[in-house]
């Protein structure tokens, strides 16, 4: 459905539009599932562990959809003027300034909230008119209730794993949305990641998947997450330099994963195995 947009509008589209098309290989059939939801303007939950590419799917539809994309990294400090707005003062005076999600709002944009669930209870209670058949968004400071463009859509994110009694999604939001889980691909899909994103080859990109399938089996059992398909990237970027490959998994994949000495001990020997 087309809607005219101001001048402002226009140049605010144009400056959340993903103009080049992302590398995302689909695991099953999310881009199919996502693109209907986005037809029927149903609100999506994605659900996964870190770094498995929840993000890189987002700017992928938003390129395939072709709308703009305003993405939220969401944060315990973060309130609701963060996502609304607020009046600012300057030295013309007061003025109002919209937030992130105002703006998705305003120009048709797809505003993803990014680990929604580290943002207070209370401002993610601002998303709720948005999320159901009103699509409005009530600004009570400003005495403004905005009605969302027809393009808008909204999309959150969350890693279920790190879920607790104090970080987590009420009820009366989460069956406001659709949900996709997400996990990480299959070896196959993960190796032709690496070699596309590091530029490996395909031998040095499948012992790293190795390595990481090795480190997830270990989830729960001394660590709360194995290694991320991004970590892995990162290694394959360093040795793509000219890192050696024990040092760069150490660096990139190890390190960053834990502290304990005896599980680093451990995950240096499965890296030994390989390289």
């Amino acid at each position: 459905m087309n809607v005219s947009l101001d001048a402002a509008a226009t140049a605010a589209v144009d400056q959340y539009l993903v103009k080049q098309e992302p590398y995302y290989l689909p695991v099953a059939d999310e881009v199919e599932l996502f693109e209907t939801a986005y037809g029927a303007r149903m609100p999506m939950m994605l659900k996964g562990p870190t770094g498995c590419g929840k993000s890189r799917f987002v700017e992928y539809m938003a390129w395939k959809l072709k709308r703009p994309l305003i993405t939220v990294a969401c944060n315990e400090d973060m309130t609701a003027s963060d996502l609304v707005g607020r009046y600012l003062l300057d030295i013309n005076g007061t003025r109002w300034q919209d937030g992130p999600l105002t703006v998705a709002a305003r120009i048709g944009a797809l505003c993803y909230l990014d680990e929604v669930v580290e943002a207070r209870q209370d401002t993610t209670v601002a998303i709720h008119p948005l999320t159901d058949h009103r699509r409005v968004l009530p600004l009570e400071k400003k005495g403004e209730v905005v009605s969302a463009h027809p393009d808008f859509h909204i999309v959150i994110s969350y890693n279920p794993g790190y879920q607790s009694l104090m970080k987590d999604l009420k009820q009366s939001t989460k069956q406001r949305f659709g949900a996709l889980d997400f996990s990480y691909p299959s070896a196959e899909i993960e190796t032709r990641i690496i070699c596309h994103e590091a530029g490996l080859d395909e031998t040095v990109a499948g012992k790293l998947v190795q390595i990481a399938q090795r480190s997830r089996n270990l989830k729960g059992h001394g660590l709360d997450e194995g290694m991320s398909t991004r970590l892995l990237v990162y290694a394959g970027q360093l040795i793509a330099k000219g890192i050696s490959p024990q040092a760069a998994c150490r660096t990139a994949l190890v390190r960053p994963l834990t502290d304990d000495p005896d599980m680093r001990d451990t995950l240096d020997a499965a890296i030994a195995t390989y390289f």
